[in-house]
């Protein structure tokens, strides 16, 4: 029997069969494959449009969706076809009779193409045309900003073009341009392979450099030069190349523009010297040799003759190194450096101009400011009304404070920094200190998936306290607290679904008649239980739909979102649930502040985002690096990560985001802005028009932090407008480190409310302090004006000190205060002797406010109670405010009210009434202030006090043995009240 027939018979399998499955598999798996992918791309794009639709912002999703699905398609388009149509030229101009090429490789590639011609080119041409899809998908917004470009109204210095050609029409150019170089260079690759492949490129038998520097001669014993192309391979590789370097000119011509967006040898951003008379020249010289070159390839084309591309080719090169490099190097060395003032003097004046004008600080009020030192009695009298409402409580230190009076459960939780707004409260406007009591879900027992996405949804909560009072035991004064919230603000809806820690998608809202699953309040029924509720609110996609529910379970690759049975017909997927992610979302061409902020809106919980319009292409404007601008100590914990550089900044848009349905509403804030009004036709009707904005709402407005930062960077060197003084940076302004701080940051802007010289009344504004470069006395001080229901909202203003009599600066003051003696002596009741602290003493924000003909600082000094055993902050304690301290000039005063302490300063009568009572002395640390009435305690501190007292008065005396015996009394009082108190 045959050895197939055996096979047969056996019942092996037979090979042919073999092959036959196995060549099954390998589609199968691709359907796969694809059927996966296709799913996951559906997925994605139907659930973005659920997202959108439900926030009525569907138009944003199709703008986009459509604009990057043409730039797709053109993408693809221009380099696949590029590459196939340049395939298939190479292909059929191949030689009817190649020879071989003497490599196995290349002729079995050869073979290969031969017998599968169109796979060979549809492969490469497809993968390219997909890359380069999506890579033109990156340009949807340059594209759309490009379609509805606004005119700016202004004109650069040098080339006369409007601002809107480099900040829109530009970058768009570029874009354009460096698509079509990237095809045709990919084109002029692929053919070049293909015609090296069938044979149409070949080595030649002499090197090219004969041809090009010898004369083409007869010599005895040698052959005359062969090309190394053939007659069409050499025309279409020609005429490709001649293209190539078409593009390369247009883009030499367009990079002109570029220098004015540029950094000018570190200089300054914009066109120097150097730029003007040589740079800008050079690129038209060297785009002028690239057609002279691309000229020369169309020649070719017809003459065959490499002479000519080659040469052109070398003078590219030479004229490039010479024009483009050591032609501008020399002159910016030997003719601008040792005359760099003057060369640039016309240059830093124009770029001066620019900067302020894309900064918004061209109209700032700079005053010169002759600043008192010396006190008087009754020097703050003109002053008196706006005492009063001096911000006491610093939102960087009383966190803590806020957590353990107002935290409930260890599943809530409050910012490390809180945030400032005002509110008008029987009739008086108060600076407040706020925060939204929010999920945190860290601090949860069980992190089961039940817990994360279906039981803990929700905050409860606005919580606010006075800026300027407190109560006795040292502890903020609440307007607002407590779950349920009770207090003056009016809270209809307190659940917040939406805050800045709401980082996981949740699942709400159930089915009518079903038990509540969602933890509402940790208190509050008949039997004093946990109270559950159930979402009614329209935020959220609904995923009643399984298929729905399939799609979101793919994106989040989640599979409870098909088992569990907490999701239902009425349930409600909430995600994306910060406000800078809805924000940025609907609005990305926006750059979002990274401080927004809570408040109460005609009784609903509201989140404020301030949104700014960005660009670095403002023409001779400085660049500055966005974040490393707007960092500073109090923003540490919360960074923006956006590292651009910018040159141009407006708050544009005020965004306002619901903290229970997590609707959006984007006001138009600066409609002037053009980059605003571009996209404000790129998108109709996404803008609410200004004027929408409820008297409610246009309260709690501010001057955002982030542009003041921005703005206030920029003037510390731009409020010098003489092109010397510039240059020579003789009135330099830096911002100060924060004194507090040991890493060196620098000290944040402040809101309060102050009286500026010559006004009739206080304002709510953000303040900043200048020192001269290299010093720590005082340079200028600076504010806005922060209330946007105010005419005068946004305007800049700075006081410059004179330079004949030195006001101490902020850390010199900061120094001056924690060195001081009285100071010293007020906080041993608290903080003990050395080895012996009971307590650690935290110095708050040092403000500065212009005040009697002066600068007067004001610190809030808290205590916070310390564990005995391991140094650090004992368990349940937090920051009450003890101490308040000023110092005017050299003169410092510390009392347990800023009256007191004002007091103190100016001999003993300010001449102002705050209006503030004094907190009692209680213990040493936290608690809830309950121990403070306990007579024992009190008449101990008041003992202790009465000793301090004394010591003070021996050691005026020179009496160093009563000092000392009146701080051991001291001493012992203290510890008597910490016994009385359990301490």
């Amino acid at each position: 029997m045959s050895q197939t027939g055996s096979a047969a018979h056996s019942g092996r399998p037979s090979r042919t069969g073999t092959r036959r499955r196995r060549g099954a598999l390998g589609p199968t798996l691709i359907v796969l494959v694809a059927v996966v992918l296709v799913w996951w791309l559906v997925s994605e794009l139907f659930t973005d449009w659920l997202w959108f639709k439900n926030l009525d912002f569907g138009q944003v999703f199709t703008t986009r969706w459509v604009t990057g699905v043409v730039l797709f398609a053109c993408g693809a388009l221009l380099t696949g076809a590029t590459s196939a149509v340049n395939m298939v030229i190479a292909w059929r101009n191949r030689p009817v009779n190649a020879a071989s090429l003497e490599s196995d490789l290349l002729d079995h590639y050869r073979g290969a193409m031969s017998r599968r011609t169109k796979t060979f080119i549809a492969v490469p041409s497809v993968l390219l045309g997909v890359i380069a899809g999506a890579v033109a998908t990156g340009n949807i917004d340059t594209t759309l900003a490009f379609l509805h470009r606004t005119s700016f109204g202004t004109k650069d210095a040098h080339f006369g073009m409007d601002v809107s050609f480099f900040v829109f029409t530009m970058p768009f150019l570029q874009f354009v341009l460096a698509a079509l170089m990237g095809a045709l260079v990919l084109g002029t690759v692929l053919a070049g392979l293909v015609h090296f492949v069938t044979g149409s490129v070949h080595a030649p038998t002499m090197r090219l450099r004969d041809e090009l520097f010898e004369p083409r001669i007869s010599r005895p014993g040698r052959q005359p030069l062969s090309s190394p192309f053939n007659g069409a391979a050499q025309v279409h590789l020609s005429v490709m190349l001649g293209l190539v370097f078409v593009v390369y000119g247009l883009q030499r011509l367009l990079s002109r523009y570029e220098f004015a967006v540029s950094d000018n040898d570190s200089l300054f951003t914009g066109i120097g010297y150097t730029d003007a008379h040589s740079r800008i020249t050079a690129r038209l010289i060297v785009a002028i040799i690239s057609f002279i070159c691309a000229a020369m390839f169309f020649a070719n084309a017809k003459l065959k003759m490499w002479r000519l591309p080659g040469t052109a080719i070398i003078l590219m090169i030479v004229s490039s190194l010479l024009i483009q490099g050591l032609y501008p190097s020399f002159v910016q060395q030997f003719g601008v450096k040792p005359n760099e003032p003057d060369r640039e003097r016309p240059y830093i004046a124009d770029q001066i101009a620019a900067t302020r004008k894309a900064y918004d600080i061209d109209d700032v009020q700079v005053s010169d400011y002759s600043a008192k030192t010396t006190v008087s009695a009754g020097q703050l009298k003109s002053d008196a009304e706006a005492l009063p409402g001096i911000r006491l409580v610093d939102p960087a230190i009383v966190a803590p404070t806020f957590e353990q009076l107002q935290q409930v459960r260890g599943y809530y939780s409050f910012p490390p920094v809180l945030d400032v707004d005002r509110y008008t409260l029987n009739g008086q406007t108060t600076d407040t200190i706020v925060a939204a009591r929010e999920i945190d879900i860290s601090g949860l027992p069980d992190q089961s998936w039940n817990n994360i996405h279906t039981v803990y949804t929700h905050g409860f909560g606005l919580v606010a306290a006075y800026g300027n009072r407190l109560q006795d035991s040292g502890e903020p004064e609440w307007i607002e607290g407590d779950i349920p919230p009770t207090g003056l603000l009016d809270e209809k809806e307190p659940r917040l679904y939406f805050g800045e820690q709401e980082s996981q998608y949740v699942i709400a809202g159930n089915v009518e008649g079903a038990t509540p699953v969602e933890l509402d309040t940790p208190g509050g029924s008949d039997t004093g239980g946990e109270q559950h509720t159930t979402y009614a609110g329209k935020g959220g996609v609904a995923i009643g739909n399984p298929i729905v529910r399939a799609m979101y379970s793919t994106k989040f690759a989640d599979l409870n979102l098909l088992l569990s049975g907490r999701v239902n017909k009425a349930s409600r997927i909430l995600y994306d649930r910060t406000p800078q992610q809805r924000v940025k979302q609907i609005a990305p061409w926006l750059t979002v502040d990274q401080d927004p902020y809570p408040a109460v809106v005609d009784g609903r919980v509201v989140w404020i985002v301030d949104g700014y319009t960005t660009t670095a292409d403002y023409p001779d404007s400085q660049h500055v690096n966005y974040q490393d601008t707007i960092s500073d100590s109090a923003s540490d914990w919360r960074t923006s990560g956006d590292t651009r550089q910018v040159n141009y900044i407006r708050n544009s848009v005020k965004g306002v985001v619901d903290a229970y349905d997590g609707t959006v509403k984007l006001y138009d804030w600066d409609p002037s802005d053009p980059i605003v009004q571009t996209w404000s036709k790129a998108y109709p009707g996404l803008l609410l028009p200004k004027s929408e904005i409820s008297a409610d709402l246009l309260d709690h407005l501010r001057y955002p932090q982030d542009i003041f930062k921005v703005q206030r960077q920029i003037l510390g060197r731009y409020h010098m407008t003489d092109p010397g003084s510039w240059y020579n940076q003789s009135d330099l302004w830096v911002v100060p480190a924060d004194p507090r701080d040991k890493s060196g940051k620098s000290e944040p802007p402040y809101y309060l409310s102050i009286k500026w010289p010559g006004d009739s009344s206080a304002v709510f504004s953000q303040t900043a302090v200048y020192v001269p470069n290299n010093r720590e006395n005082m340079g200028a001080y600076m504010s806005v004006v922060a209330d946007a229901s105010s005419k005068d909202y946004g305007t800049l203003r700075v006081l410059r000190l004179s330079g004949s009599e030195q006001v101490p600066g902020p850390n010199q003051t900061y120094n001056a205060i924690v060195s001081d003696q009285q100071v010293a002596n007020k906080l041993l009741a608290f903080v003990g002797q050395s080895g012996n602290a009971t307590a650690d003493a935290l110095y708050g924000n040092l403000l500065t406010l212009p005040m009697g003909d002066g600068l007067i600082y004001v610190e809030p000094i808290y205590t916070q109670r310390k564990d005995s055993s391991s140094g650090g902050s004992a368990a349940g304690s937090y920051p009450v405010l003890r101490f308040v301290v000023v110092r005017y000039g050299t003169h410092i005063g510390i009392g347990t009210t800023l009256q007191d302490a004002l007091d103190s300063v100016f001999g003993g009568d300010s001449g102002a009434d705050t209006g503030t009572q004094p907190p009692a002395q209680a213990a040493p640390g936290g608690g809830s202030g309950g121990n403070s009435g306990d007579p024992v305690a009190r008449q101990a501190l008041s003992d202790a006090n009465a000793a301090f007292a004394a010591a003070d008065e021996a050691l005026k005396k020179g009496d160093l043995a009563g000092y000392q015996s009146q701080l051991a009394i001291a001493q012992s009082k203290v510890n008597e009240a910490t016994k009385a108190l359990g301490g």
